[in-house]
């Protein structure tokens, strides 16, 4: 099996990705890397130590296109749900490499850019200390569990058509909002769960004093 002279980390990533949005993350392994580069599995050993680390460049390889660049003079919010709906938008184009980001957000390069920028909207909103902190992740959290809801418990899947035919004498408040979720899109739910956080977090930013920051 003829091997290439030089591969960079974009030839990895790029090849591993292939594997994964063709089979499915399951699928991503050393040798079906190795294969997808026309090459011995031992030889990509030359260029990552395991898989974790192939696995980061993935995550890098799927979010570097995200755009961190925020228009001036606008809100701390819309530049916050702009971030937001960007990295979403990125990396639900490739959704069986979703677990992957979850797990390497901390690590890729490219997450890191975006979790600065968020960090400096945060900033110059207001918060600092352990506000900042605690502001940080729970946006993240929004995010990461949006991410999951989307792709594998979405409002349009067989979970939610379940639910719409509960009992309505024993559920009638979940059968109920099963049948309305049902209506939704992806979208619909992010832009409205994203205003709502951020609404929350507007509103705890007007009640800090100076000096005073602390999420309780």
């Amino acid at each position: 099996m003829p091997r290439p002279r030089s591969l960079t980390p974009d030839d990895l990533a790029t090849a591993a990705l292939t594997v994964i949005d063709r089979d499915g993350l399951s699928a991503l392994t050393m040798r079906a890397v190795a294969r997808e580069l026309r090459m011995a599995t031992m030889a990509l050993y030359r260029y990552v130590s395991d898989r974790d680390e192939l696995e980061i460049l993935v995550v890098n390889r799927i979010l570097a296109p995200v755009d961190v660049s925020l228009p001036p003079d606008t809100d701390w919010c819309e530049r916050a749900a702009l971030l937001l709906d960007r990295l979403r938008t990125v990396a639900s184009a490739h959704p069986a490499a979703i677990p992957l980001t979850l797990r390497h957000r901390q690590s890729a390069p490219a997450v890191m850019r975006w979790i600065e920028t968020m960090l400096t909207v945060l900033t110059d909103a207001g918060f600092t200390g352990p506000d900042r902190v605690i502001a940080q992740r729970t946006i993240v959290g929004f995010l990461l569990g949006h991410l999951q809801n989307e792709h594998y418990a979405s409002l349009g899947g067989p979970g939610t058509t379940h639910l719409t035919h509960a009992p309505a004498e024993e559920f009638p408040l979940l059968a109920e909002t099963a049948t309305q979720a049902s209506t939704m899109s992806p979208t619909d739910e992010f832009r409205g769960g994203t205003a709502i956080l951020l609404e929350g977090l507007t509103a705890h930013l007007e009640r800090l004093q100076p000096g005073e920051a602390t999420l309780e």
